[in-house]
């Protein structure tokens, strides 16, 4: 199968990070394609997007400063799919990405991700105290597949805790109003 391609750029908000791709998500090659998953539905009901976008729609949130990307490349029916060697070569790549793209956050979605690129154990929802990288913001939140038998609304008010973050620090919301900022200020 394909794989999905990764969505970045300099001056991400956000680098969202999933597990690895869906079958569903390498046959359509966007993120979060499975019509189960919840993504989007999330982004859009903690006020990160100001509307719904659809999976068909991810580079279009590049400009909004959203990025995409996962710890596995390798498409699977199911994260449990994906080997030790993978996740090992994953974290290194991942790691690589973040320190090269330098996005304001990382958000992992799902906590099995941030384990499995951190080495830590048992973290909390939220933004992390130490992050991998220093200077970038870490942030988990729950998994968005249809699988996760949270609420809709509780996951919501972990995105919501990043929205937050986001408004608070004067990051500029869109990728085409920071080069704006960067170009007049370069005057």
């Amino acid at each position: 199968m394909p794989e999905v391609p990764d969505h970045l750029r300099e001056g991400l908000r956000v680098l969202f990070v999933g597990y690895n791709p869906s079958l569903r998500s390498a046959e359509t090659g966007h993120h979060y394609a499975n019509p189960s998953n919840r993504f989007y539905k999330l982004l859009h009901l903690a006020g990160l997007t100001p509307r719904l976008y659809r999976p068909e729609e991810d580079a279009a949130l590049l400009e909004l400063g959203f990025g995409f990307t996962n710890i596995v490349a390798r498409p699977t029916k199911a994260a449990d799919e994906i080997t030790k060697d993978e996740y090992e070569q994953g974290r290194v790549e991942l790691r690589h990405k973040i320190e090269t793209y330098r996005p304001y956050a990382v958000c992992f979605v799902g906590k099995g991700v941030y384990e499995q690129y951190s080495g830590r154990r048992n973290v909390a929802w939220g933004f992390q105290p130490e992050p991998v990288v220093a200077g970038v913001r870490e942030f988990v939140a729950p998994s968005s597949s249809g699988l996760v038998r949270m609420k809709v609304e509780e996951m919501a008010a972990i995105f919501r805790q990043l929205g937050e973050a986001l408004a608070a620090s004067g990051a500029p919301r869109t990728i085409a109003l920071k080069e704006q900022e960067r170009d007049e200020g370069g005057r």
